[in-house]
């Protein structure tokens, strides 16, 4: 994906329809949530297969666990996590359970204003209530760090935050995950982490002009961080092409290591090190089930 004019031209539309909607499109939606009591080993364990330590702490530079992250390049720009923990005034110690789930199903913080699509709350919009109880729950054992994340940085149209809700009108579409009534437990449960949680299809999927997933093309691979090589197709037709079986896959997003005795490399060594090597090999055997058996048409690679 290239930032050509055309795409200047359609965001700059876009920043411009999202700043004279604002006062129809910033309000937050009604939420109809069910508040529940959390486990927090089970919203532990979905905080690992969400990649949210990975993303919101900054290993390279020392930082504090979900204290914020390292910077995360793209083409629009560089953008920084937020911070976590349970700090009132930095992270999200002023909360409610409310608010957080607002945050992973709308994309809004509670102020209302958007968060931009590098937080992949287009797949979190698929989490129960239950799953975002447990969530809260966990985060709210993390420790207090007074922390604010720098400034995102990004090019003149993407600065336009405001555009964002406009984006979100377009391409964010409120739904709950819901299991495929003529398959198994074990694709459903493989499907429920591949489409929301773990949201695998926000790297190996091509995205449009305006940085929305091309539904046509799920899994057929995408470009990697800041426009820096590709990312591999995950089809299954792809995967079985490549000579991937479900007990390879699933020790790969174990141990990192492939059939033939190669590593995963770059994005793909931090998933799996701060996140898929902690889950369960019955959920990764799972995931590698859903991915080897899934009902697609065929798609060319990137």
């Amino acid at each position: 994906m290239k930032k050509h004019g055309l795409l200047y031209l359609l965001v700059l539309v876009s920043a411009a329809g999202g700043w004279f909607s604002l006062p129809l499109l910033a309000s937050i939606p009604e939420l109809k949530f069910s508040t529940a009591s959390g486990d927090v080993s089970r919203g532990a364990y979905l905080a690992r297969a969400g990649g949210c330590i990975a993303c919101h702490t900054d290993r390279k530079g020392g930082g504090a666990a979900l204290a914020g992250g390292a910077a995360l390049k793209t083409e629009f720009g560089t953008f920084y996590p937020p911070n976590l923990t349970t700090d009132v005034e930095t992270g999200i110690g002023g909360w409610s359970q409310e608010q957080f789930a607002t945050a992973l199903r709308h994309g809004l913080s509670p102020s209302g204003k958007p968060y931009y699509p590098a937080f992949p709350y287009e797949f979190y919009t698929r989490l129960s209530d239950q799953d975002i109880a447990d969530l809260w729950a966990a985060f709210q054992t993390v420790p207090a760090v007074t922390q604010s994340s720098p400034e995102h940085q990004l090019a003149f149209p993407f600065n336009l935050r405001r555009g964002v809700y406009l984006w979100q009108s377009m391409f964010l579409g409120e739904q709950r995950f819901t299991p495929q009534s003529d398959k198994d437990e074990r694709y459903n449960r493989g499907k429920f982490l591949v489409e929301s949680v773990t949201h695998c299809a926000a790297c190996h999927s091509p995205r449009n002009l305006l940085g929305a997933l091309d539904d046509s093309a799920l899994f057929s691979g995408g470009v990697a961080e800041a426009g820096d090589g590709s990312v591999p197709p995950i089809t299954a037709t792809a995967l079985t092409d490549a000579g991937w079986s479900e007990v390879d896959l699933g020790y790969a997003l174990k141990t990192g290591v492939k059939a033939d005795g190669d590593v995963f490399g770059g994005s793909m060594a931090e998933v799996v090190r701060e996140g898929t090597a902690y889950l369960q090999q019955q959920d990764l055997n799972a995931i590698a089930y859903y991915l080897l058996n899934r009902n697609e048409k065929r798609v060319k690679p990137l």
